[in-house]
């Protein structure tokens, strides 16, 4: 969908589905909300359908153009206008403009001409949509014409109008047709507001800028989610030399600020001061008013001029800007003495505090101490940005002998911007403290520093910046611990995690303050231990749940969910995340949201419901996009699934991608996802030796970094098909032994499936009838259940079914082969289906004749049928890999077989033409 449309797929479905039902549709919404973007979506749809569509989008200048729009509905129609009766034909050619009116044209033959054009069109067996954009601006001829015409139609068009509203009341305006007109009830189709994430797609495709996370939520907050009006906030926030704090207006639309100043200026004085009171106010009360010396009655004039209405306890702006456009025209010297008479009088503690702290020009530990107190709960309460300005203003206002209460103000809002999402303000925040402190309070700033570095995908910079955070904490043990918590988790390679997961455990004690960091030091010890091919000692994750007691955290609290998937106890795993899902949105923790929802994707893609998974990836995607991660990984997550179902260029696309960018910053792990999913691409293309390539790198990889169980990583299945498929019966031997191993140290459901499916593949490919190793295959379905494993279980049934294929047994084959397409139709795994269908199609089809090799290509058949790879072969001739691939497909098809494995029976045959 086009960014203009971002947000609205459900809406303009509900519209589509409602017009093809017949029913009448009008598009309703205040101006700027979108309204004409998706009327143009739903024109464009109609005529994709093949529809008759007539369209009229009247403008403001052409409402005094007569028949302008009724000119631009009937066009499409003008070859029916010959066969009208005369009179009527006259009047549709002169609103047709294809002739000169002599005389006045009759209303009332322009009306029947209407009426006969649309009878005509409405009974040909097209659908016709007649459609008209905003008809407030309709020129009035046009509009008598088609009530008119309407009124009396015997076969109706679909109708699609948009109405644009002025209140919470849709019938507030006239609409350009009455009920009477239509087929039936007309469905009437709010445009709703949109939130802050479509808001970022729009912002960043119509301005070409992006904004943190907490700063387009307030922009869709004060533009009522009017993508018009944010658009011009954006657009405002961008020319400004800083963004604005939480604490700070955002700026406001000159033309706004024109009409305000007019309407203030016209009140009476005390009215005035009693807007200019309430607008400073975060929630204006009657009570705190009053309290202020303010008297309900002041408002008066305000109310009646439309500005802010008032009820019996609050007093509401008519609009959020208009709030801020009355702040931005008071005085300074006026705006602060204000702000000190609503401090004095309000009675909420977290206004009075943010009302001091815009009065208070010195520095005051008093006034220091109320911000701090009231940062801390806004903190509490899940607003870590609002809580990140308010320990800046805090520390402003912290007198500079009080360096110790300074500093911690100004770390404790680095880590509420990192909370919030706000990664390029804590990023600062952190550089900035970092230049000005010593000793354990540069070892607070640093971590924070490698933190936000972990959060953006910059795993290196992560793990430099941490280990200078340890040095400079020194002999603070609670401190250092906490330091060898993160570098367990910012660490890739398993020993030197481990090592530190041992060290944060030394350093950690069991008491309140430090059992969080102690639960995740265990939780990261025992992950760290099983990827280092060590036994799992569950008690450690016992020990690391019972630490937790219900709270996970963000430091390790994915680890038992990782665990559980890769064990496939997929139902732990997800409820695990969801619990950590809500825990996060409760706390407006974002980043922690983004983490949590790719991990919930990976876990339903593992368990077959690729549904599920395609809204978890896509919220992670969207949600990280906004927060500036590096979005490593739901969109490998997203490659895969589009993998799986048969999108292979696009997954292609991601797997380069990724592994240009993972050279670019010697990032190990994204390099190792991103060689897997290369190799399941070329894979599920049938490319075998580029597959079986890439398989191999990647084990090399997981080799190099002394990963002997990569928990998220199941590769080995696939590269032993891929070898099986370049006719590499030795590697592919060596990778089902590796299998074996991981089977053996953990076995799980994967394992047992992956094992039994390769076995059938290795026995097959070197000449014999795999019948014991169908058994087990069988046996190994048997024993995991239906819902764990789909994809996998599937697969097993098309190894099966192209087994018995070759062995001849057609019955066989055809039953497994069948099952496992419907089983791969089932969870929509496209590119799996394809491939049993093409299996399907091959059982009792006669076999073409085989036909004689060119020189070349026997040439490359015999090396192949010797084992050797496609760069051997290349090399050996003096030709490219490509030329090589290329000529083995040409080689199996005129011989008639499908993979380098059946090359050796193939080329027993003599050099020379192959006998037909």
């Amino acid at each position: 969908m086009s960014a203009t449309l971002v947000g609205r797929d459900a809406t303009v479905e509900q519209a589509w589905r409602a017009l093809a039902g017949r029913s009448p549709v009008i598009v309703e919404g205040p101006s700027g909300i979108g309204k004409t973007a998706l009327w143009r979506a739903l024109v464009a749809r109609a005529e994709q359908a093949g529809w008759l569509v007539l369209v009229a989008a009247p403008t403001e200048a052409e409402a005094v153009l007569p028949y302008a729009a009724l000119a631009d509905l009937l066009r499409p129609l003008a070859a029916r206008v010959p066969a009208l009766p005369l009179p009527q034909r006259v009047a549709a050619e002169v609103v047709l403009l294809a002739t000169r009116a002599d005389e006045p044209v009759d209303e009332r033959a322009v009306g029947a001409a209407t009426r006969a054009l649309l009878d005509a069109a409405a009974g040909g067996d097209v659908p016709v949509l007649l459609t008209v954009d905003d008809p407030c601006w309709l020129d009035p001829p046009s509009e008598r014409a088609l009530r008119f015409a309407l009124r009396r139609l015997t076969r109706r068009p679909r109708v699609l109008i948009t109405h644009r509203t002025h209140g919470d009341d849709p019938a507030d305006a006239p609409l350009l047709l009455d009920d009477d007109h239509l087929a039936g009830p007309p469905r009437r189709v709010a445009v709703p507001p949109l939130g802050a994430g479509a808001l970022h797609h729009i912002v960043r495709a119509r301005l070409g800028g992006t904004l943190s996370r907490p700063l387009l939520a307030r922009i869709a907050r004060d533009a009522g989610g009017n993508p018009l009006l944010a658009i011009e906030l954006a657009r405002a926030v961008l020319r400004l030399p800083r963004t604005p704090s939480p604490g700070e207006d955002l700026p406001v639309p000159s033309s706004m600020r024109q009409l305000l100043a007019g309407t203030l200026d016209a009140l009476p004085a005390g009215s005035r001061d009693a807007v200019r009171l309430a607008a400073l106010l975060t929630v204006p009360t009657v009570a705190d008013l009053a309290r202020a010396g303010v008297s309900a009655d002041a408002f008066d004039a305000a109310e009646e001029a439309g500005l802010l209405s008032v009820g019996p306890r609050r007093i509401g702006f008519t609009h959020p800007l208009y709030a801020a456009a009355v702040r931005e025209g008071v005085p300074a010297g006026v705006r602060q003495r204000l702000h000190r008479i609503l401090a004095d009088a309000v009675a909420d503690p977290d206004e009075r505090a943010r009302q001091l702290a815009r009065c208070t020009a010195a520095p005051d530990a008093a006034v220091a101490t109320e911000l701090a107190a009231a940062a801390a709960r806004q903190r509490a309460r899940g607003a870590p940005a609002v809580a990140a300005a308010w320990y800046e203003r805090a520390a402003d206002l912290t007198p500079a002998q009080a360096t110790a209460d300074r500093d911690r103000r100004l770390l404790d809002a680095v880590q509420c911007h990192l909370d919030s999402g706000d990664y390029a303000a804590a990023g600062a925040g952190a550089d900035a403290a970092a230049t000005r402190l010593a000793g354990p309070a540069l070892a607070e700033a640093l971590l924070l520093r490698a933190t936000v570095a972990w959060c953006v995908d910059d795993l290196p910079g992560a793990v430099r910046t941490a280990e200078r955070a340890l040095a400079a904490a020194g002999d603070d043990t609670q401190l250092a611990g906490r330091v060898h918590a993160h570098l367990t988790l910012f660490h890739d390679a398993p020993e030197p995690a481990r090592r530190h997961a041992e060290a944060a455990i030394a350093h950690l004690s069991d008491r309140a303050d430090e059992r969080p960091l102690l639960a995740a030091a265990l939780l990261l010890l025992f992950f760290h231990e099983v990827r280092a091919g060590r036994p799992a000692r569950t008690e450690l994750l016992d020990r690391g749940l019972a630490l937790e007691a219900g709270e996970p955290s963000w430091l390790a609290g994915s680890i038992p969910a990782i665990w559980w998937r890769a064990t496939d106890e997929h139902g732990r795993a997800r409820d695990r995340l969801h619990d950590m899902l809500d825990r996060a949105v409760a706390r407006g923790d974002e980043p922690w949201q983004h983490e949590v929802l790719t991990h919930l994707g990976e876990a339903e893609l593992l368990a077959g419901r690729f549904t599920t998974a395609g809204e978890h990836i896509a919220a992670a995607r969207e949600l990280g996009e906004q927060l500036g991660t590096g979005l490593v990984g739901e969109t490998w997550l997203a490659g895969l699934l589009d993998a799986y179902r048969g999108r292979l260029a696009e997954a292609g696309a991601v797997a380069e991608g990724g592994l240009r960018r993972a050279a670019e910053l010697d990032d190990a792990w994204s390099r190792r996802i991103h060689l897997q999913l290369a190799g399941f691409v070329a894979l599920s293309a049938g490319r075998m030796s580029e597959a079986a390539e890439a398989y191999g790198a990647l084990a090399a990889e997981l080799d190099g970094s002394r990963i002997a169980e990569p928990l998220a990583q199941r590769f080995e299945p696939d590269w032993i098909e891929a070898c099986v498929g370049a006719g590499d019966l030795d590697t592919a031997r060596a990778a089902l032994a590796r299998l074996a191993r991981r089977h053996d140290r953990l076995p799980r459901p994967w394992t047992i499936l992956g094992l039994a499916r390769s076995r059938v593949l290795v026995v097959a490919a070197a000449g014999a009838d795999p019948v014991a190793e169908l058994a087990e295959l069988a046996a190994a379905r048997a024993r995991v259940p239906a819902d764990v494993l789909p994809l996998d279980r599937a697969r097993c049934l098309l190894v099966a079914g192209r087994a018995h294929r070759r062995a001849r047994r057609r019955r066989e084959a055809g039953a497994a082969l069948s099952a496992a397409a419907a089983e791969f139709t089932g969870i929509g795994a496209v590119a799996f289906a394809d491939r049993a269908q093409a299996e399907l199609a091959r059982i009792g089809r006669r076999a073409p004749a085989p036909t004689a090799l060119t020189p070349t290509e026997e040439r490359v058949a015999r090396l192949a049928a010797q084992g050797r790879t496609n760069r051997a072969i290349a090399d050996t001739l003096f030709i490219s890999p490509k030329t090589v691939e290329a000529n083995l497909a040409r080689v199996y098809r005129k011989l008639c077989i499908s993979s380098r494995a059946e090359l050796g029976a193939a080329m027993g045959r003599p050099p020379g033409p192959v006998p037909g």
